[in-house]
């Protein structure tokens, strides 16, 4: 008798995601799986609709995310192929939106770099922290944790030991929220701002802004193999 007549091991299908046969039956109670058959000793009969569904599973985790894909998996076992579409809509919705802002904060940020900080129009000079915060629309909170992990450098007044931001401290500021917003890590941060500081060169920003273009490319492919293995596995699913 051939295996795919036999059935599939757990442990065949565990080896093949490289994950454990835990992860197997738990996959299968979440119903990311197909309804598992058991055997009449009570063991779990798993075949080929269940690898191509896990393998299915793990492209569409690649592009969507886990819990996206989960709730695919799940609306398709229940017969809800609309909903599981409509998923994937909205994730490559979500995906050209941040490919819109992407090249909106690349201008914007462009513009800031370049700006001399002296010139930019500030409500006044030395603003305190709470100044700052509204200025930008964030909490003073956010910039004492900028400040924390060494993103923002604001002098001290010897006297009261309050933070006074200069127009360079504000420039810095404008340009962690932009990119903040845009999802990049502190640690890329710390580049384009020692880049401006260091020499005046956007060139990190450029950089950072052509790494994070590439990574949604990247999403986006993985994106189009998920859809794929979805499309195939509908496909088989489907009745003659």
């Amino acid at each position: 008798m051939s295996r795919e007549k036999a059935g599939i091991r757990p442990i065949d299908l565990a080896r093949l995601a490289d994950i454990s046969t835990q992860q197997i039956r738990n996959y299968a109670a979440e119903r990311i799986l197909p309804p598992v058959p058991r055997t009449e000793s009570g063991y779990r009969r798993f075949g080929a609709e269940h690898r191509s569904a896990l393998l299915t599973y793990q492209a569409l985790t690649r592009g969507y995310g886990r819990d996206t894909a989960r709730t695919v998996m799940q609306a398709v076992h229940d017969a809800d192929l609309p909903l599981a579409l409509t998923l994937l809509d909205a994730g490559h919705v979500a995906l050209h939106e941040e490919r819109l802002s992407l090249q909106a904060a690349g201008a914007a940020l462009e513009a800031v770099a370049e700006q001399n900080p002296e010139a930019a129009p500030l409500p006044r000079s030395g603003m305190r922290i709470g100044e700052v915060a509204a200025y930008l629309g964030v909490r003073t909170s956010t910039l004492r944790l900028w400040e924390s992990v060494g993103l923002l450098t604001p002098r001290r007044e010897p006297s009261t030991r309050y933070r006074s931001f200069g127009p360079a401290d504000v420039r810095d500021a404008r340009m962690i929220n932009m990119l903040r917003q845009g999802r990049y890590p502190f640690s890329q941060i710390q580049l384009v701002l020692d880049g401006l500081r260091r020499t005046g060169s956007s060139d990190a920003l450029r950089a950072a802004i052509a790494q994070r273009q590439a990574e949604l490319t990247r999403r986006a492919r993985a994106m189009l193999e998920g859809a794929g293995h979805l499309h195939h596995y509908l496909e088989a699913k489907a009745p003659d």
